[in-house]
């Protein structure tokens, strides 16, 4: 394992898509967060299925700085139960990877 992790969100407008990256990435967060969409989100809430359009968000951080990710998803996320799912990077570009970790270190080089 590499130590990176993918993050993975959706809310249901760009516009809170775009805020939310921004935040992540001033914050440290994340060293990039790509936006995609408009998806479709076909999911049962309250006993309803529902069918949305959303748009989700790939979160490029590492597991030392996932903690504080998961603690500003859960403070600034719209939704009631925001979606995280956390996955490990097996492998990757070294200087990607390397990029990644430069990006999200606690005090800035």
């Amino acid at each position: 394992m590499t130590g990176a992790r993918v993050v993975l969100t959706s809310v249901e407008s760009q516009e809170q898509a775009q805020q939310l990256a921004s935040a992540l990435l001033e914050r440290r967060f994340a060293a990039c967060v790509n936006i995609v969409g408009p998806i479709r989100s076909i999911y049962r809430w309250k006993g309803k299925v529902e069918n949305e359009q959303e748009y989700l968000l790939l979160i490029k951080t590492s597991a030392e700085r996932s903690a504080d990710l998961a603690a500003a998803l859960s403070e600034l996320h719209p939704y009631e139960l925001p979606e995280r799912i956390e996955l490990e990077i097996a492998d990757g570009s070294s200087q990607y990877l390397s990029w990644v970790f430069q990006q999200v270190e606690r005090e800035a080089q």
